[in-house]
């Protein structure tokens, strides 16, 4: 990373990182936005949570929008993160029962459908940017009849975007699904 660039973060510049974004490292200038907006919330919490927030949201998704040439009407912003709610959870295993059945509707899966726990978990972060192979090929169909592609076309770039285990033996070989849809999409449609 060049100095300059490097001068943004606020990491120790005695240690080589090779990819520090993983563990949440955030430019400096983002840290001190983010501590002014916790100054102003803990200061007065009702005007700002209750008259204020859903207008500062609505002009995130504007600035956000114009940033990458989307409609702000279409963006939703999400917490990054787990529920944090135990596996025997009441809640938990609501939410992940009505996942299930909105899975197997989209995918036209039938109702007794096995379906990767990754498609209706979510992932510490929430930002992983990969899915299971079992996911992204029950997902293949849908995906190739949407964007007017032969499914095989789909499958085939599924299996070019696979991954290996981590180190060769951490984890499951996964679809990282990031790069997956940006192939997908400079496919010309017929």
């Amino acid at each position: 990373m060049s100095e300059d660039l490097a001068a943004l973060w606020p990491l120790d510049r005695n240690v080589v990182f090779l990819n520090h974004g993983s563990f949440g490292a955030c430019p400096s200038e983002v840290l001190r936005h983010q501590a002014a907006l916790r100054a102003e919330m803990e200061a007065e919490p009702v005007r700002f949570l209750s008259r204020e927030l859903d207008d500062r949201l609505d002009a995130a998704r504007a600035a956000l929008g114009a940033f990458v040439g989307a409609d702000p009407d279409d963006l939703a912003l999400v917490t990054s993160g787990a529920s944090n709610l135990g596996p025997t959870n009441e809640e938990l295993l609501a939410v992940v029962a009505e996942r299930v059945d909105d899975y197997r509707e989209l995918n036209g899966l039938g109702d007794d459908a096995p379906v990767p726990v990754d498609a209706v978990t979510s992932s510490a972060s929430g930002l992983d940017p990969h899915i299971s192979i079992a996911n992204a090929e029950l997902q293949a169909e849908r995906v190739a009849t949407e964007r007017g592609l032969d499914v095989e076309q789909v499958l085939a770039l599924i299996e070019e975007h696979t991954t290996g285990r981590s180190l060769g033996f951490l984890g499951e070989p996964g679809v990282n699904v990031l790069e997956l849809n940006l192939a997908l999409d400079e496919i010309a449609v017929p």
